[in-house]
């Protein structure tokens, strides 16, 4: 799930900021374009924990920026299948529900949500238990597991299921305490 792992990028930066600060200026800078974003190799960089290296810049002809390879440590999200992920339901429809644990979506198909629950139309839709006791719907807090995950350059999308046993539902925004 998190990783930390040695990256490296070619950062360019303009000749405004050569100076005494040159070196914190490249740090921002990276940590303003990398933080955050998805590589769908490595996972989503959540955090940038060190600079390893700084290399020797190179002038870029015409232009004035110079280009530095700078070499970094970083903390990555990486779901991988078979893994057990909490998180908060986004929307409920008859097809299933969408869940995010961070920055990943996660659908969840009704054929992997539980026989006994049924699907609510109304105000608030939801899925809901014969005997009413548990309900999914916007803002529950579920525990699921990602049978499958697909990766593109920018996104990872995974499918859950909650037809298990230990996953479910773990708060309901809706029940009165």
């Amino acid at each position: 799930m998190f990783f930390h792992i040695v990256l490296e990028r070619n950062m360019q930066l303009h000749p405004r900021h050569f100076g005494r600060d040159l070196r914190d200026k490249l740090v921002t800078k990276l940590m303003k374009d990398v933080e955050g974003t998805c590589s769908g190799r490595h996972g989503f960089i959540v955090a940038i924990t060190g600079i390893e290296n700084v290399g020797k810049g190179l002038i870029r002809d015409g232009t004035g920026f110079v280009t530095f390879p700078v070499k970094y440590q970083c903390v990555v999200f990486r779901p991988f299948k078979g893994e057990i992920l909490e998180a908060v339901v986004t929307m409920v429809n008859k097809m299933g529900f969408f869940a995010e644990a961070g920055p990943v979506q996660i659908f969840v198909s009704n054929h992997l949500i539980p026989d006994d629950m049924e699907f609510q139309t109304g105000d608030m839709p939801n899925y809901t238990t014969s005997d009413g006791s548990v309900k999914i719907q916007k803002e529950s807090e579920v525990r699921l597991k990602i049978i499958g995950t697909r990766v593109d350059a920018t996104e990872i999308f995974c499918i859950g299921t909650i037809k298990d046993d230990f996953l479910g539902v773990i708060s309901d925004p809706g029940a009165t305490s």
